[in-house]
């Protein structure tokens, strides 16, 4: 028997070029009437469709929106924007698609929809012929929208930069030609687009450490750089920034949004900007305004071209990239909202509705719509996207904001989702780092821990409770904490409370983080008790009011030596508990020197100095507080990333029913006194020093040392071998735990801050390599070069006069390495509030 022919059209929604100098065009919407290609050319240049069109003219006693049912192709001249516009009436619905053939199609060819049918808001029915619409599938975008009563499909007006209009009420006769963008087709029929690019790093899960940044932001003041490439794709990809990026030692970037995004309707009438970018435009098309002038006057193609390029020079570096992606809702916003692709295109089939009110969306993410992946072709949709730039452009991964909305089947969570057999399925995004945030804001959006292998979470819990014990607890409840030791031991063992949920799934599903783009910067944690968020417009009634936060008795910036020297003992705690923590690390860009943003807390419309990363720390001559952070943060990277006892894909510890560990050969817990926790240890919140010792056969076991008591404490270390410091959060100080009764002085490094040293015709990345190649002293075992910052002067004096009891010079075997023989002693005075990571000498040890 004969094979049937091949159907002539793609099954896939979007524009495909073909060999005859076309393309075929295809787009879903199964609701519609009628829908129509719409092709615009400049009017002092030739239609490529001259033959095949009939000219619409004004004056005819039918609206044209009914004329151009009458032709196949038909074209009518926008005075007023100076273009022709060509529109193809589209056959179909076809199982819900439509197609046409474009007789001619160019790269760079601008298009968009136009789709008739049923006004029927009550039943959310909003076809609108007078509104054009992007392509779900385009990969390119030219314009952006206007605040205009035409961007809307009911009939409204604007006064003052408000809208006035009743949803449900008249449809708009407004065309929308000139205040929307509209689409630019990119031919990607290259066979070669793909040579040469460098192979992927292929962090393992148990090796990755996480740095998100956003890529204007990380730039926007970088003094490194020439202005025109500050903030833009092509300064992240630049070679002094990723020299800054390995310098500091982490593995994957994930990059907050970067697909294109339209502002907010409420933002357009304050006159503000989505900083952030959760708040997709295009699915398929990068953010424009990132790229540089040069890549955007050259249009859409130079700016997808611009994105390859970093993401090629980040692999070429040696990192990952993770993009941050918003599948949950899109830029249009409620029914209020404008109308620029999927409302007008089949608003029934892309959105939720409400089951008592099907002329209301269902909305689970606090924007207005969340899109329906209960519908095949939106978990089709969404599937064709990620695969697109994961082989198109080549990311590695992908975390997925408010997942939780992303799974729910008929409004309730399941781990057993369509959409995620999908991911996990496919050959290709089911071998990339696959992260969700677990949560949304719809009924029992809470989640985290159980979207299952092989998706990583972002872990809520570890944040939380990492932040109370450094901070609130200590300060604001002394003596009546609520986080103890069997929770910060949960925490540091990768949280299986969580996320052991099944056979094979292994701690670095857990993402420990402290802060991230949404909330304070860790910094700001140790600064501000409450949020600062005037700026944002809304009255300071945005944000989070529970984030854990302490001042230590100053609001905002302070001089006092004493709060300077606690905040910066806080944050080297928080961060130094989340990277010797078993699980994955991310880190917030800034945080490894302190960055602020001024107490806002939700700075998601502030595109300015506030979440723009202060660089002005470099240039500094002198040693300074954000040098000091930066080199014990890459120090404590370093180590990890050392130390194969953190590199296990499984759990060191796990809960029994009753919430009590189960014994483990590879961790043991000790309290100051040496003595073996019990039950009772274990349930008191006001136990708060401990020592965790990883054990392994193939390396040199390790000590965790958390002192999160008030005053200096004397542990009992194990006796069975002589330890030796690796790393302290109170080395910065200038102090450090020792053997005996009393904490040392640490040895440092010169006053000197080296990444100002650079001379002015070196690169950034050559001064690194140079400075790299320097050695100092240092009591760590850990620090081959002067990466151990030094405290001034000034604050070393104010922590020997604060601190009790009286510091004391370490004596030459702490000088040497901080080592004593287990015969001689196993008695260490440890910093209060203080996590020490410390090493067992005089076995047969991995290099370190």
């Amino acid at each position: 028997m004969k094979n049937p022919p091949l159907h002539r059209y793609a099954t896939r929604p979007g524009l495909y070029f073909t060999d005859d100098g076309g393309a075929d065009a295809v787009v879903r919407s199964e609701t519609a009437d009628h829908i129509w290609l719409c092709v615009y050319e400049p009017i002092d240049r030739p239609s490529a469709f001259y033959n095949e069109a009939v000219r619409l003219f004004k004056g005819s006693p039918v609206p044209w929106t009914q004329e151009v049912r009458l032709f196949p192709v038909c074209s009518r001249i926008i005075e007023s924007l100076y273009v022709r516009e060509t529109l193809f009436a589209m056959s179909g619905p076809n199982y819900g698609l439509w197609y046409v053939h474009l007789p001619k199609a160019w790269d760079g060819m601008r298009y968009a929809y136009r789709v008739d049918g049923p006004w029927n808001p009550t039943h959310d029915v909003r076809f609108n012929p007078y509104k054009i619409l992007l392509d779900p599938y385009g990969k390119g975008i030219d314009g952006n929208m206007k605040l205009d009563p035409a961007a809307f499909s009911y009939a409204c007006d604007i006064d003052n930069g408000i809208v006035h209009g009743q949803p449900d009420g008249e449809m708009s006769t407004l065309d929308s030609l000139g205040s929307m963008p509209v689409s630019v087709a990119i031919d990607d029929r290259d066979t070669n687009k793909h040579e040469g690019e460098p192979s992927h790093p292929h962090v393992p899960w148990s090796k990755t450490v996480i740095y998100e940044l956003h890529v204007k932001g990380f730039t926007a003041n970088a003094p490194w750089l020439p202005q025109e490439l500050r903030g833009t794709y092509a300064g992240l990809a630049h070679p002094a920034t990723l020299s800054y990026l390995q310098t500091l030692g982490v593995t994957s970037i994930e990059l907050l949004p970067i697909q294109a995004k339209q502002d907010e309707l409420f933002l357009q009438q304050r006159g503000r900007h989505n900083y952030w970018g959760y708040s997709t435009l295009g699915y398929f098309s990068p953010e424009p305004s990132y790229a540089t002038e040069a890549a955007q006057r050259s249009g859409p193609r130079a700016v997808r071209q611009e994105v390859i390029d970093m993401v090629r020079a980040l692999h070429e570096a040696g990192f990952e990239v993770i993009m941050d992606v918003v599948y949950n809702h899109t830029c249009e916003g409620g029914i209020d909202g404008p109308t620029v692709c999927w409302r007008g295109l089949d608003e029934l089939s892309y959105y939720r509705h409400q089951h008592n009110n099907p002329g209301r969306l269902e909305d689970t993410t606090g924007c207005g719509n969340t899109l329906d992946f209960t519908n095949t072709h939106v978990i089709t949709f969404a599937i064709d996207s990620l695969r697109y730039w994961a082989k198109r452009i080549g990311v590695d991964g992908f975390r997925f904001d408010l997942a939780a909305s992303l799974a729910r089947l008929d409004g309730d969570f399941t781990k057993h989702h369509p959409f995620l057999y999908a991911l996990r399925s496919d050959m290709l995004l089911g071998n990339l780092k696959l992260i969700m945030e677990p949560w949304d804001v719809g009924y029992q959006g809470w989640r985290t821990g159980q979207f299952g292998m092989p998706f990583g979470e972002w872990n809520d819990a570890f944040r939380n409770a990492v932040r109370q014990f450094w901070l609130t607890d200590p300060v604001e409840r002394p003596g009546n904490g609520e986080t103890g030791m069997q929770e910060m031991a949960t925490r540091l063992c990768g949280s299986a409370d969580l996320f052991a949920t099944e056979p094979g799934r292994g701690a670095p599903s857990s993402i420990n983080f402290i802060s991230c783009h949404d909330g304070f910067t860790t910094a700001d944690l140790t600064t501000y008790a409450r949020k600062h968020n005037e700026a944002n417009g809304e009255g300071n009634n945005d944000g989070s009011n529970v984030n854990y936060s302490v001042n230590f008795g100053h609001e905002g910036p302070s001089d006092d030596p004493i709060i300077r020297r606690n905040r910066e003992r806080a944050i080297l705690n928080m961060l130094g508990t989340l990277l010797l923590s078993l699980g994955t690390p991310m880190l917030q860009a800034g945080d490894e020197f302190g960055n602020s943003q001024g107490g806002n807390n939700n700075a998601y419309c502030q595109d300015n100095d506030t979440t723009w990363l202060q660089w002005d720390w470099m240039d500094a001559q002198a040693e300074n507080r954000q040098v000091r952070l930066f080199e014990s943060v890459s120090q404590l990277i370093s180590i990890r990333k050392s130390l194969t006892l953190f590199h296990t894909e499984d759990f060191y510890s796990r809960l029994s029913q009753i919430g009590l560990f189960k014994q483990s050969s590879r961790v043991q817990w000790f309290l100051p006194d040496g003595t073996t926790p019990v039950e009772h240890d274990w349930s008191n919140r006001q136990s708060r020093s401990f020592i965790m010792r990883l054990t392994s056969q193939q390396s040199a076991d390790l000590l965790i040392v958390v002192n999160g008591d008030q005053g200096d404490t004397r542990f009992h270390l194990p006796p069975d071998s002589p330890w030796q410091i690796v790393w302290s959060s109170s080395q910065a100080e200038g102090i450090e735990p020792a053997p005996g009764d009393t904490v040392h002085m640490a040895s440092h490094a010169p006053d000197v801050n080296w990444m100002a040293t650079k001379p002015a015709r070196h690169a950034l990345s050559d001064v690194i390599a140079q400075t790299q190649r320097a050695t100092y002293m240092s009591t760590s075992a850990m620090t081959p070069s002067s990466q151990t910052a030094s405290p001034t002067t000034d604050d070393i004096a104010v922590a020997a006069q604060h601190t009790k009891p009286e510091r004391q010079s370490a004596p030459d075997d702490a000088k040497t390495g901080g080592t004593i023989a287990a015969s001689e002693h196993n008695m260490w005075a440890v910093p209060e509030y203080s996590i020490t990571l410390m090493r067992q000498v005089g076995t047969t040890a991995e290099a370190m």
